[in-house]
C-alpha cells in the first residue's frame, strides 16, 4: 500500500505502472481502500529505462560488503544480470552462498524500482570459473578484464548482447587469462589505471553502454 499510505494518492491521480517484464503502464487511479488500489490502465509501452544491448556481469566474488556495492549500482546504470564466482585470487570463498544472495536480491529488486528500470535483474552465484568464462562465451561480446593490457573498448564493435568478466582483489593471473582466452573471451582494458574490484565491473558495464548508445 505504498500508493496510498506513503504516497498518499488519491483517485484521478496518474501514475506508471511496471509488470516486471519490461513493460510500463500509464494508469489512472480509480479507487484507493485500505487494503487495495484499483486503477484503469490508458496505455502499455515498453520500459524506457531498459538498455537496447543486454549487458551481464559475471565478477570474481569479492570480500565484505563490496558485492552489494557492485550489485546496487549495475543495476541502476542497466546491467542485464549480475553472477559472481570464484576465481583463483578470490579471497572470499563462503560455503553457502544463500543467505547472501537473499540479500543481494534485496538489495537489486530496491535498485531496481528506485532507477525505474522494467525488469528486476537477477542475482546468481557462486559459479567455478571456468562455468563463467563458458557463459561469457556464449555472448556475442565475450569481453575479460585484465589490468594489465588487452584491447581497447573503443575499438570493439558492440552487438545484442555482452558479458563482461572482471576479477577478485588482486584481478587475474596470466594463468587465467590465457584460459580465459583459449575459451574464446576477448582480453580487454580498462586504462593504464588499476581499478578495484568493485570499480571495474561498474566503469565496464558504463563504458560499454555508453558506446552502444545507452547512455
Amino acid at each position: 500500500m505504498h500508493i496510498a499510505k506513503t504516497l498518499r494518492m488519491r483517485p484521478g491521480e496518474t501514475l506508471i505502472l511496471c509488470d516486471g517484464k519490461g513493460l510500463d503502464g500509464a494508469c489512472t487511479i480509480l479507487k484507493v481502500s485500505s487494503g487495495s488500489v484499483e486503477v484503469r490502465v490508458d496505455a502499455v509501452f515498453p520500459n524506457r529505462a531498459e538498455p537496447p544491448i543486454r549487458v551481464v556481469l559475471l565478477c570474481g566474488y569479492p570480500k565484505a560488503d563490496r558485492a552489494e556495492h557492485i550489485a546496487q549500482k549495475a543495476v541502476e546504470l542497466g546491467a542485464a544480470e549480475i553472477v559472481f564466482f570464484l576465481s583463483e585470487r578470490s579471497v572470499a570463498r563462503p560455503d553457502d552462498f544463500t543467505k547472501k544472495r537473499e540479500r543481494l536480491e534485496r538489495i537489486v529488486r530496491e535498485a531496481a524500482m528506485q532507477s525505474g528500470r522494467g525488469v528486476i535483474p537477477p542475482v546468481r552465484g557462486l559459479l567455478s570459473e571456468d562455468e563463467a568464462f563458458r557463459e561469457a562465451a556464449g555472448y556475442t561480446l565475450p569481453l575479460f578484464f585484465f589490468e594489465h593490457g588487452g584491447e581497447a573498448l573503443r575499438t570493439l564493435p558492440m552487438g545484442t548482447d555482452a558479458a563482461l568478466v572482471t576479477g577478485p582483489e588482486g584481478g587475474f593471473s596470466d594463468a587465467e587469462v590465457e584460459r580465459a582466452r583459449a575459451m574464446g573471451l576477448r582480453v580487454a582494458s580498462l586504462g593504464p589505471r588499476i581499478l578495484r574490484c568493485e570499480t571495474a565491473p561498474l566503469a565496464a558495464l558504463a563504458a560499454v553502454l555508453y558506446a552502444s548508445g545507452a547512455l
